[in-house]
């Protein structure tokens, strides 16, 4: 095992070992399932943003010659309704009721607004819309091109709706559509496989025999990878039989994993199977200076690079966050974790050597609180932070309004 390397250090070497996952090839994606995907080109619009003339308002179409002086009365010629088809051109002398998004008919130059007419002649109080009977008060002028929108006044066909490298967000797919797009072409995910090892662990929520526990890493690790844009193409559960993990390894590239994930399995007791498995493979296992996740390994398995997390909980959450996550989030185009300097709400004491990451909780007043012990166990107390507390190997005691360095969680 030797003497722990430094946190930055394997921190390096992880990074150099992912290396090879940055250059992504394209794929085809639906537009309705692109959402946090990356686009792999510019995108082009095939057509007119809008496609054709239409009204701004619900109003009345009207040549804007024709209402230059007002009030003035235009006999209804007719109704426009948002839908299809191509309306009869506008006689000039007269106003086509028009609802919003309606095409505009020809002849037609601008819209006046529902509000700013009377639909009624003096002495005749109702209208008759739909034929040449009825007529309509203009009461304020407007000018060519008034709540008109032009074909293509928000983009012409063939200019790009979209950049390449960009991350599409909900209005982003909402320009590709109304482009009358169907598919994106987007960077592929990042296909990685998540073994959990122990002959303790089951399925959370089976019934727990003396000696078992459930298995929280499989479940935390596998969303973790997808909140960094990754996807989870294998998922498995192994006793401590360094057959099954081999066999669960094989059946991981099989799936097109570019990645295997493994917690427990790197201690220096008996029954370590990922340090059984990798060792002879020329991998790693060793220790990191800090506190939790000490045990960690890496290693090359089949072409695929294996990273092996300690089993308990807290820690393979934090390994994950510190030499992984990075990693993916840069991949996928997300952002990094938000770091931060708070001042400690109260003292702490630190283990000297080590980098310690403490749970941490946001006070009211602008500080941070250690939450629970540095145990890496404690679960619960790591579901009741928000942050990490970032304590240097050098640092054993911190008094209450030291400023130290968070990692939002």
């Amino acid at each position: 095992m030797g003497e722990r390397i430094p946190v930055d250090e394997h921190a390096r070497f992880v990074r150099s070992l992912l290396s090879g996952l940055g250059a992504r090839p394209t794929e085809p994606v639906p537009v309705a399932a692109a959402l946090d995907r990356i686009t792999a080109s510019p995108v082009e619009s095939p057509i007119d943003l809008p496609p054709f003339r239409n009204s701004q308002m619900d109003g009345f179409a009207v040549r804007a010659a024709d209402i230059a002086d007002v009030p003035v009365e235009l006999p209804i010629a007719g109704e426009v309704a948002a839908g299809p088809g191509v309306p009869q051109p506008l006689a000039p002398g007269t106003a086509v009721r028009i609802m919003t998004g309606a095409p505009l008919p020809d002849g037609a130059d601008a819209v006046v607004p529902v509000e700013d007419t009377e639909t009624g002649a003096p002495g005749n109080d109702t209208v008759h819309v739909g034929g040449a009977a009825g007529a309509v008060r203009i009461l304020r002028p407007r000018r060519a091109g008034e709540y008109v929108r032009e074909a293509g006044s928000d983009l012409e066909a063939g200019a790009d709706v979209l950049p390449a490298g960009l991350r599409l967000a909900p209005r982003h797919l909402a320009a590709a559509a109304a482009s009358g797009l169907t598919e994106l072409l987007v960077r592929e995910r990042v296909r990685v496989a998540v073994v959990s090892t122990g002959s303790e662990l089951v399925p959370p929520g089976a019934e727990l025999r003396p000696g078992e526990i459930p298995d929280a890493n499989g479940v935390a690790l596998a969303a973790a990878v997808r909140s960094t844009g990754a996807v989870v193409v294998h998922e498995a559960r192994v006793r401590d039989d360094v057959d099954r993990l081999r066999a669960e390894l094989d059946a991981a590239r099989d799936a097109g994993a570019e990645l295997v994930l493994t917690s427990g399995g790197i201690s220096k007791g008996a029954y370590e199977v990922v340090r059984e498995l990798i060792e002879p493979l020329g991998g790693w296992v060793g220790s990191v200076a800090m506190q939790p996740g000490g045990p960690q390994a890496t290693a090359a398995y089949r072409g695929m690079p294996v990273i092996g997390f300690p089993g308990n909980p807290v820690s393979a959450q934090l390994s994950f966050e510190l030499f992984v996550a990075p990693t993916l989030r840069a991949i996928a185009g997300l952002p990094q974790a938000r770091t931060a300097q708070l001042e400690l709400a109260a003292p702490l004491v630190s283990v000297g050597g080590r980098r310690q990451f403490l749970r941490g909780r946001r006070a009211g007043d602008g500080r941070v609180e250690v939450v629970g012990g540095p145990g890496s166990h404690l679960v619960a107390a790591l579901a009741a932070s928000d942050v990490l507390i970032v304590v240097p190997e050098a640092v054993e005691t911190l008094d209450a309004g030291a400023v130290v360095d968070t990692v939002e969680l």
